[in-house]
């Protein structure tokens, strides 16, 4: 393995540690993964999605049976104040879910439209509930308890899959590590205090194994039934060998015991199955995070390792009734920040209950594929170039070209002319405007840029102007 020594800062949940440590990247030494993660890197765009029975009650995806004292996890309704009941009856809503509007072709058909590469789906989150036919739980969507069960797309992963696939997406199965449902994580015989396995696995070693042995079969089954799977994302980073667990990450792993699930065992596995699949162990530095997923955050500069931002299109990972979506300019305006420093952006949207995007996913999506349509050759296939980002520009490298990309703001006309500072193109250069055939004119003075911009149509083009120097 290559091994590249950084700084980075880890990022949980919704929150970041912010003392940064040195630690260690290890590019990965197979050449077909690495191959892999070369044309990943090249993807940019993609789309991650959360979904399960917890949004029948429009709340946090599983955190709410999780006992931590946090705002962002904390339960409400009539059964708040009454944990095992609470339990009971989250663990209950797979009784009544049934989406059935449930169309997965619609969603890669929009997707496919924005300019998304490839899809990241919550095959299993931590409340354990499994949306794909597991043979080792029947806490899941198939099951005959859930009245889902009885629908043609009941093995909803599948159909995901499928009809991603179908589009030319990559696919990618979110699996959380912990498993809360599971009597081998969250032991009945003792209380569950937190997020993590709920008894000395030291001390029971068997207890342990089992579970082990649990999420082996549960992976082997997702990467020898679904068809081509190119990436694991496998969220719950307290699930870590304890030797790897830092000062700062302490506070939130909480127990001086290992909950190490061998990785070595599964990435064999996985790559026997799937060969050249990547790997995402989130948050635990080693072989198995073949990229790194700051959450919820954009980096202020490069970074030294293929990393991607994983962000919600609206407040919620999961879906919640009238929750604010952010707006097109912010999101394409995010898209360029990211890509300009070397990222790709997953961007999350989460289902309702029956089965539905909000109708406010789609215009969205709808209006950056506008935007993508005319703008697109900035994004795929880019690297990062100096300086970056400068007061109101990003910029992109394809071969030798290079794009420096206007962040317009909401409803801005364009100025007659644009000063770029801290960037000097070469005096043969050509300069463009993606969208207009014309070859405009600049110049230079003072170490600046100085571009003329004719009038242009404000309806074509929003949000984000891209000059193009060839």
């Amino acid at each position: 393995m290559q091994k590249i020594t950084l700084i980075i800062v880890l990022f949980l949940n919704t929150a970041f540690i912010s003392n940064a440590q040195i630690k260690t990247y290890y590019y990965p030494e197979d050449t077909l993964v690495a191959k892999n993660l070369e044309d990943w890197k090249k993807l940019k765009f993609g789309l991650l999605m959360h979904w399960g029975t917890y949004t029948q009650w429009g709340i946090v995806e599983s955190w709410s049976i999780c006992s931590e004292d946090e705002g962002w996890c904390e339960r409400r309704g009539p059964y708040a104040n009454d944990y095992t009941e609470y339990k009971k009856q989250y663990e209950g809503l797979q009784k009544t879910f049934n989406p059935i509007n449930f169309a997965p072709d619609k969603w890669a058909t929009a997707a496919q439209y924005a300019g998304m590469k490839y899809v990241v789906f919550t095959t299993k989150h931590h409340d354990g509930f499994c949306m794909f036919d597991t043979k080792y739980t029947d806490y899941k969507i198939t099951s005959d308890n859930c009245p889902f069960a009885k629908n043609s797309k009941s093995n909803v992963t599948k159909e995901v899959f499928d009809s991603f696939r179908n589009k030319g997406f990559k696919v990618g199965a979110y699996f959380s590590k912990p498993d809360w449902h599971c009597p081998d994580y969250w032991w009945p015989r003792f209380a569950t205090p937190n997020r993590c396995s709920n008894y000395d696995t030291k001390k029971y070693p068997q207890k342990w194994q089992a579970f082990e042995d649990f999420t082996y079969n549960q992976l082997n089954e997702l990467t020898t039934q679904y068809g081509k799977v190119d990436l694991l994302w496998l969220d719950g980073g307290q699930v870590r060998p304890d030797s790897t667990v830092t000062e700062e990450e302490r506070p939130w792993i909480k127990v001086p015991y290992t909950q190490g699930i061998n990785m070595h065992r599964i990435a064999n596995m996985a790559r026997a199955n799937q060969p050249g699949i990547l790997m995402v162990d989130r948050s635990v530095y080693g072989y198995y995070q073949n990229y790194l997923t700051p959450e919820q955050q954009i980096p202020d500069k490069p970074l030294d390792y293929p990393w991607e931002t994983c962000l919600t299109m609206a407040g919620s990972w999961s879906h919640v009734p009238g929750d604010k979506y952010k707006t097109t300019n912010n999101l394409i305006h995010t898209l360029v920040d990211i890509v300009a420093k070397g990222g790709n952006l997953l961007l999350n949207i989460g289902p309702d209950a029956n089965g539905n995007w909000d109708d406010t996913a789609y215009t969205r999506l709808q209006e950056i594929g506008n935007w993508m349509k005319i703008n697109s050759s900035c994004i795929y296939n880019s690297t990062a170039v100096a300086p970056y980002k400068s007061d109101r520009f990003c910029f992109t490298q394809v071969g030798k070209t290079i794009y420096a990309i206007y962040l317009l703001n909401e409803g801005e006309t364009t100025a007659t002319t644009l000063n770029i500072s801290n960037y000097i193109p070469s005096s043969k250069s050509k300069l463009t405007l993606l969208g207009l055939k014309t070859k405009l004119n600049f110049k230079t003075e003072n170490g600046n840029t100085i571009i003329e911009v004719p009038p242009l149509d404000k309806n074509i083009f929003a949000h984000a102007l891209v000059f193009k120097f060839e």
